[in-house]
C-alpha cells in the first residue's frame, strides 16, 4: 500500500496535469477565435482593385492568394491594436486567416473545430499565398485531412509538388534573383553574444560569390603583413569591412556613422549604439575611432528637456535628432520600426501647430499616411507617452515601454 504521503502526490500531479490539459484547449480555442475574428474583420472591410499610384491616401491591400478578396489597407491597424500587436503582425494574421478561409477551405474547416491548431494552419496559409487556385486547392485537398500528422518538411513538399504541378510557367519564372537575400544581425550581448560584432548571412549568384571570395581572399592575404598573428578567418573578416567601405590596399578615407551615448547608469565604460541599439565597451567605440584613415564627427550633446522651436514647417537637425533620442521608435501602437527611418510628424498639423518639440513625433511612413488621411489622430500626454483614438473613436495608450493600454 502507498505511503499517504505518495497518495496525496499522486492525486496532485493528476489534477495539476488535467488543469494544463483544459488550459491547452482553452488556447487552442482561443487561437481560433481569434483566427475567425480576423477573417471577420476582412469581410467587414472590403476592397476592390489594387492601384498602388495612391500616394497617401488609403489602398486596397492584396492580403492572401490569387482569388482572395483584398482589403482596405488602413483597417488592419486599428485591429492589431485591439489585439496588442503591432500593425505588420496584425497584417500577417488578417492575411493568412483570408488565405486559409478562402483558399484552403478543407484546412479552415478543421482549424474551426478545434482539430487543427492555428499555427500549423498559417505555416500552410504563408507558404500557398503565391499559389494559382488550382495550386492552393490541390495542397487544401492532400494536406487537410492529414495537417497534424505532418512535418514542415512534407507541408513544403505538397506545396512544390502543386507548384511543379499547376503553375509550371510560375515555376521556370522563379529567377536566380528571387532566391537572393543579405541578413545582417547586430550580436545582442544580453544573449551572450560578442558586443561590438554582427552576423552577416547571404545568398548571391554564383558569379558574385566567386567574385567575392576572389576579393576576399587576395586583400586577406595582403592583410597577413599587417596582422601576422591574426588567423586566415580574421583576416578575411577584416577584408569584408574593406570591401564595405570602398578601400583599396593603397589606403583610402574612411567614414563611420555612429550613434553612441553614453549613460553611466549602465555601467562604467559602457556606450550606446544607437545603430543597432546595442552596447559596447569603450575600448571598441576607441578602436573603431582610431583606425587609420577613420573619420571622426563630434555633435553636441542634447539636452531632451530643452523646447526647441522653429519658425519654419522643417524641424531642424536638433529637434530631429532630439525626437529620435526621446522615442527609439514610430510611437504608434506597438510598432518597433527604428525612429532614424521614421518622418517627424506634427502632432496638430502644420501651420495650427507650431514645430516645436512639443508637438513632434517619429511615425514611420505607413503610420504617418494612417494618421494624415486614414482618420487616426493622437494627442501627447507626456514627453513619452501618447492617447491614439482610431476612426472608431476607440483609444490606444502608448507609453514609454511601447505597451498598450
Amino acid at each position: 500500500m502507498k505511503p499517504a504521503a505518495d497518495t496525496a502526490r499522486d492525486g496532485r500531479t493528476d489534477q495539476v496535469l488535467g488543469a494544463a490539459r483544459a488550459v491547452r484547449a482553452d488556447l487552442t480555442a482561443l487561437e481560433a477565435r481569434r483566427f475567425e475574428i480576423a477573417a471577420q474583420w476582412a469581410e467587414l472591410h472590403p476592397g476592390e482593385e489594387v492601384d498602388q499610384s495612391v500616394p497617401w491616401e488609403e489602398r486596397e491591400l492584396e492580403i492572401a492568394g490569387e482569388g482572395a478578396p483584398t482589403v482596405a489597407e488602413f483597417c488592419i491597424a486599428e485591429l492589431a491594436a485591439t489585439l496588442g500587436m503591432s500593425t505588420d503582425a496584425g497584417r500577417n494574421l488578417v492575411g493568412d486567416a483570408v488565405e486559409t478561409q478562402h483558399r484552403l477551405p478543407r484546412l479552415w474547416a478543421r482549424v474551426m473545430a478545434l482539430e487543427v491548431p492555428v499555427w500549423r494552419a498559417r505555416r500552410v496559409a504563408q507558404l500557398t499565398a503565391s499559389l494559382s487556385v488550382e495550386a492552393a486547392a490541390y495542397v487544401d485537398r492532400h494536406l487537410a485531412a492529414v495537417i497534424d500528422k505532418c512535418s514542415y518538411a512534407q507541408i513544403e513538399r505538397t506545396v512544390e509538388a502543386a507548384r511543379t504541378s499547376f503553375d509550371p510557367e510560375a515555376e521556370l519564372a522563379r529567377t536566380v534573383e528571387d532566391h537572393l537575400e543579405v541578413r545582417i544581425t547586430h550580436a545582442k550581448p544580453a544573449l551572450g553574444e560578442t558586443p561590438g560584432t554582427a552576423c552577416v548571412d547571404a545568398i548571391l549568384t554564383t558569379a558574385d560569390a566567386l567574385d567575392l571570395e576572389t576579393a576576399v581572399a587576395d586583400i586577406a592575404h595582403r592583410l597577413l603583413a599587417s596582422h601576422p598573428d591574426a588567423s586566415l578567418d580574421t583576416r578575411r573578416a577584416l577584408a569584408l569591412g574593406i570591401l564595405a567601405r570602398g578601400e583599396h590596399p593603397g589606403g583610402s578615407s574612411r567614414e563611420v556613422v555612429i550613434y553612441t551615448h553614453h549613460r553611466p547608469a549602465e555601467g562604467p565604460g559602457i556606450i550606446g549604439v544607437d545603430n543597432t541599439r546595442a552596447w559596447v565597451t569603450l575600448d571598441q567605440l576607441s578602436e573603431w575611432c582610431t583606425t587609420a584613415g577613420t573619420k571622426v564627427t563630434i555633435k553636441p550633446v542634447l539636452d531632451l528637456a530643452d523646447e526647441l522651436f522653429t519658425d519654419h514647417y522643417e524641424p531642424t537637425p536638433a529637434q530631429h535628432e532630439q525626437a529620435i533620442l526621446t522615442h527609439p521608435t514610430c510611437v504608434f501602437p506597438a510598432c518597433s520600426r527604428p525612429s532614424r527611418g521614421c518622418d517627424l510628424d506634427h502632432i496638430i498639423p502644420w501651420p495650427l501647430g507650431p514645430t516645436a518639440t512639443w508637438n513632434l513625433a517619429p511615425l514611420c511612413r505607413f503610420h504617418h499616411r494612417l494618421k494624415t488621411t486614414g482618420g487616426w489622430t493622437y494627442q501627447r500626454q507626456s514627453p513619452t507617452s501618447f492617447e491614439w483614438t482610431s476612426p472608431h473613436h476607440r483609444t490606444y495608450l502608448v507609453t514609454s515601454s511601447r505597451h498598450i493600454h
